[in-house]
């Protein structure tokens, strides 16, 4: 009776796993900073507002460089955004962002959710490697690389 009230995962701990090492192995290339954040809901706001508030309240902007992304993930309701810093989204611009989330989507509308986000990470990924790259002298991993799950 007890498992009628044991809460779901959204990705498998391989999934996860995965993830976190795309992050990871990124970030080893680049100064800046992904993280993903995944919840079942957005609460009745806008997906990018959700994206900022979320990015904000993580204090995501104190990376160095104002270059951390956040990838938002609301599964049931389908929806997903992704949330640049300043000094990311000044050197990609809307385009960028926008072409990212609509190849999230046609992955996720083929129920391939981390293939989607694994893709994300990747050219995300990129294009901090190729705007901010790695600097040894001068580069620490500023935020967490867990995945980070909401209600």
């Amino acid at each position: 009776m007890l498992g009628w009230f044991k809460k779901k995962s959204l990705l498998s701990a391989s999934d996860n796993k995965r993830i976190v090492e795309a992050i990871k192995s990124c970030e080893q290339l680049t100064s800046g900073e992904i993280r993903v954040y995944i919840e079942s809901r957005n609460p009745l706001v806008s997906t990018i507002e959700r994206a900022s508030d979320i990015f904000f309240t993580m204090n995501m902007q104190q990376t160095n460089q104002r270059n951390a992304v956040l990838l938002y993930i609301a599964v049931k309701d389908r929806e997903v955004a992704l949330f640049g810093d300043e000094g990311i989204h000044q050197q990609v611009g809307t385009e960028f962002w926008n072409h990212q989330v609509t190849q999230m989507i046609s992955h996720f509308k083929e129920n391939n959710l981390t293939d989607g986000i694994l893709k994300c990470i990747a050219e995300v990924g990129n294009a901090l490697i190729e705007k901010f790259p790695y600097i040894a002298s001068e580069d620490k991993n500023e935020l967490p690389d867990d995945i980070i799950f909401g209600k």
